[in-house]
């Protein structure tokens, strides 16, 4: 679901994944990219779509291995 978030309005996306800082910077090029699509603003548009892919794939690559680390941890104290 986030994915299709991230390609419809990737800065949402971002923003859903609390990345604040990204966020704010896909939008200007999400923006500038929407804004100029006819001046060739496609490839900018194309580039938050992109980024805001791998940034949502990151974050939840993030969160799995966190929840790894977690488990391994509670092995360790038992």
């Amino acid at each position: 679901m986030i994915y299709i978030v991230a390609i419809i309005i990737p800065p949402l996306a971002l923003l859903i994944q609390g990345k604040i800082f990204q966020a704010l910077i896909n939008a200007v090029f999400w923006l500038l990219g929407i804004i100029f699509v006819l001046f060739g603003g496609f490839i900018v548009w194309a580039i938050s779509i992109v980024h805001a892919v791998i940034v949502v794939y990151g974050a939840q690559s993030d969160a799995r291995t966190q929840k790894i680390v977690d488990a391994i941890n509670r092995n360790k104290e038992n």
